[in-house]
């Protein structure tokens, strides 16, 4: 009985945190980034108060680890044009100049964080190689357009 109590906990910490902060992110894209930010890089926990505070912190712990799973599948099995509406929502969402974000992320790689602990090699890579193609479609449209220091530097579609 515990047992079935602890997977009602678990299905209704993942709906809390689907509910009460994931749904405010803009897009798929936003919401990887973040579950990945909540997750201490020397140990590999992950941290939420508000949900820890709401149920456990070891329940919010898999909660988080859970939709972090979810939502990297659902990103790494997206056509590669969802995944560049994904990359370029998000990319304008931020306060930096797209360029600015665009040089980084081909640069420092930091997309490589993103991705969830147990992860399989083969995603892993697809992911990767992925992101790469779509900074350069993204790259690609914005040398396209008039030099602009605006934040919306792409042409609206």
């Amino acid at each position: 009985m515990k047992q079935r109590a602890n997977e009602v906990s678990l299905v209704d910490a993942v709906e809390d945190l689907k509910r009460r902060t994931l749904a405010s992110l803009s897009n798929d894209m936003a919401r990887l980034v973040y579950l990945s930010s909540t997750r201490d890089y020397l140990t590999g926990r992950y941290y939420h108060d508000g949900l820890a505070f709401r149920f456990t912190g070891q329940l919010a712990e898999v909660a988080v680890g859970f939709c972090h799973h979810e939502l990297f599948e659902k990103i790494v099995s997206s056509q590669l044009g969802v995944l560049v509406r994904e990359l370029e929502v998000f990319i304008r969402s931020q306060q930096a100049r797209p360029r600015e974000v665009l040089g980084a992320w081909k640069k420092l790689q930091p997309y490589r964080m993103l991705v969830p602990q147990g992860s399989d090699w083969v995603s892993k890579e697809f992911f990767f190689s992925n992101i790469r193609i779509a900074l350069a479609i993204l790259e690609d449209r914005l040398e396209k357009t008039p030099h602009q220091d605006q934040q919306s530097a792409w042409p609206q579609q």
